[in-house]
């Protein structure tokens, strides 16, 4: 007698018909679940950014930013250097920091309407122009500040003497609409120019407390 082994059952169309179905409940049932998910992404990320647009509303919306100095001598010695724009650069905390930028003034000499224009290919100093709006004599300087491609803000100084001594506070404010990116942004400005004011201040009280000796014309 010879041995035969029973040949392997070929799979029927009725088995193929349900692997077919398997398969499909199968991928409709991992495709609602992944389609379950792709929405609740995308109804989290909505939600979040409308939630950080709402929250923008309650930041500031006029930012300020001021530091303070006490300088060794009286409020008419600083106010020479603090409302002439052609001394700005004198102590500036911006100048050194690109000796190729260009400055040039228009408007009267001195006094409200003296513009200083800077033009920098460095970003940390960039372009725009200064423009004294107001002053009040030995007391304060009020500047209006644009920005290429940003928007406008005021700045100032003001002397307040006391003893022996006249405080500067030099202060920066801008409005910053309704801008939600700008108003998150606006929460570093204390951080970005605060230090910049400070060693701003700081070459002031130097240049203040030792001022440079006027030329003195040869007699004939």
């Amino acid at each position: 007698l010879c041995n035969s082994r029973p040949k392997p059952r070929q799979p029927t169309l009725a088995g193929y018909d349900a692997l077919v179905r398997i398969g499909t409940r199968v991928w409709r049932t991992w495709g609602r679940m992944a389609m379950k998910w792709v929405r609740r992404i995308v109804v989290g990320v909505v939600a979040i950014l409308l939630l950080a647009v709402i929250v923008s509303f309650f930041l500031p919306r006029n930012p300020v930013v001021t530091r303070s100095i006490e300088i060794d001598a009286p409020p008419e010695t600083v106010f020479v250097f603090v409302s002439d724009l052609r001394q700005f650069n004198e102590w500036s905390p911006w100048f050194n920091r690109d000796p190729d930028a260009t400055y040039t003034f228009t408007g009267p000499a001195e006094g409200v309407g003296q513009t200083m224009r800077w033009e920098s290919d460095n970003p940390e100093v960039g372009s725009g122009t200064m423009t004294i709006d107001r002053i009040e004599p030995d007391s304060e300087v009020e500047m209006s500040l644009a920005f290429a491609g940003q928007g406008p803000a005021t700045a100032w100084v003001t002397l307040e003497p006391s003893g022996a001594v006249t405080e500067v506070t030099w202060g920066f404010t801008t409005d910053l609409g309704f801008n939600p990116v700008g108003r998150y942004f606006g929460m570093m400005f204390d951080g970005l120019i605060g230090p910049d004011y400070e060693r701003g201040l700081e070459q002031l009280k130097a240049l203040a407390e030792n001022p440079p000796e006027p030329a003195n014309e040869d007699e004939g």
